[in-house]
C-alpha cells in the first residue's frame, strides 16, 4: 500500500514537472472550451429555445470544462503510447512499483493537468459574465471532483492505449467517445429535453454526474444529488482503474 501510494504521488510529481516545462499545449487546447463558453453560450441564449433556469451560458460553463477536461484525459494515452513505442515503458515496468500503483498514479497525473486546464478557462468565463457562486468550499469541491474524475477518464486512455499500436489509431477512437460522452450528458441542454431514449443513456453516462455536481456547486446551487454524483465518480474511477491495470501487460506486449 505504501508503495502505491509513493507510485502515484512520484507520477504526480513527474506530471507538475512537465507542466512546468511544457505548457504550450495547455494554452492551445483552451482555446476550444473558451470559443464554447464566448460564442456557443451567447448565441444559443439568444435563440432562447433551452429554458435552464440560469442564464444558458453560465448552465453550459460547467460542461465546457469538464468536456476539456476529458479531453485533456481522453488523449493522455497517447502519451503512454509514445512511450511504450520509445521502450521507457519496459523500464518502468521492470522497476518494483506496483502495476496498480503505476497505472491510478499515470491515471490521476492527468488530474493535475485537468485542473491546470480549468484554471485558463476560467478566468474568460468571469470576464463575459458567467456568474459563479462565491464560496470558497464548493470551488474547492468541484476541483477535487475533477481531479478524481479526470484520472477515471485516463484510465479509459490507458486502457484504449493497450489495444491501439499507433497514436494515428488511438487519436481517431479517442475523439469517437469524447464526442458522444459530451453530447450525451447534460452538459448543453437539460436531460429532460432529450428523447427519452437518449435520457435513459445519459444516466449511464459519468460525464452527466461530474457535469451535474459542478454546476450545482459552481453555477445553481442544487447539490441535493451531490453526494450520489461522488459515489458514481468513485465507483467509477475505482471500476476504471480495475479495468486499465488489468490490460496494462498488453501496452508492452
Amino acid at each position: 500500500m505504501q508503495d502505491s501510494l509513493r507510485t502515484l504521488f512520484v507520477m504526480i510529481e513527474l506530471e507538475l514537472r512537465r507542466l512546468k516545462h511544457e505548457r504550450t499545449e495547455m494554452y492551445y487546447r483552451a482555446i476550444q472550451p473558451i470559443l464554447w463558453i464566448i460564442v456557443f453560450g451567447p448565441v444559443m441564449a439568444a435563440v432562447r429555445g433551452i429554458e435552464a433556469g440560469v442564464p444558458y451560458t453560465d448552465f453550459i460553463t460547467p460542461g465546457v470544462l469538464i468536456q476539456s477536461t476529458t479531453f485533456v484525459s481522453i488523449f493522455y494515452g497517447l502519451q503512454i503510447v509514445w512511450e511504450r513505442e520509445s521502450g521507457i515503458l519496459k523500464k518502468l515496468l521492470v522497476t518494483p512499483a506496483s502495476r496498480y500503483g503505476t497505472v491510478i498514479g499515470r491515471a490521476m497525473a492527468s488530474g493535475v493537468r485537468a485542473v491546470f486546464q480549468v484554471l485558463i478557462i476560467f478566468p474568460f468565463a468571469m470576464i463575459i459574465g458567467v456568474h459563479f457562486i462565491p464560496n470558497f468550499l464548493c470551488f474547492l469541491v468541484a476541483f477535487v471532483l475533477i481531479f478524481f474524475s479526470s484520472g477515471g477518464f485516463a484510465a479509459i486512455s490507458i486502457f484504449i492505449a493497450s489495444f491501439m499500436k499507433t497514436r494515428e489509431r488511438f487519436m481517431g477512437l479517442g475523439q469517437a467517445i469524447i464526442m458522444p460522452l459530451f453530447f450525451l450528458s447534460s452538459a448543453l441542454y437539460p436531460i429532460s429535453t432529450m428523447p427519452i431514449i437518449l435520457q435513459q443513456i445519459a444516466i449511464f453516462n459519468p460525464v452527466t454526474y461530474v457535469v451535474e455536481a459542478v454546476r450545482g456547486l459552481l453555477i445553481t446551487g442544487e447539490i441535493g444529488n451531490l453526494l450520489v454524483d461522488i459515489v458514481v465518480i468513485i465507483g467509477f474511477d475505482a471500476f476504471m482503474f480495475l479495468v486499465a491495470s488489468a490490460s496494462f501487460k498488453r501496452i508492452i506486449e
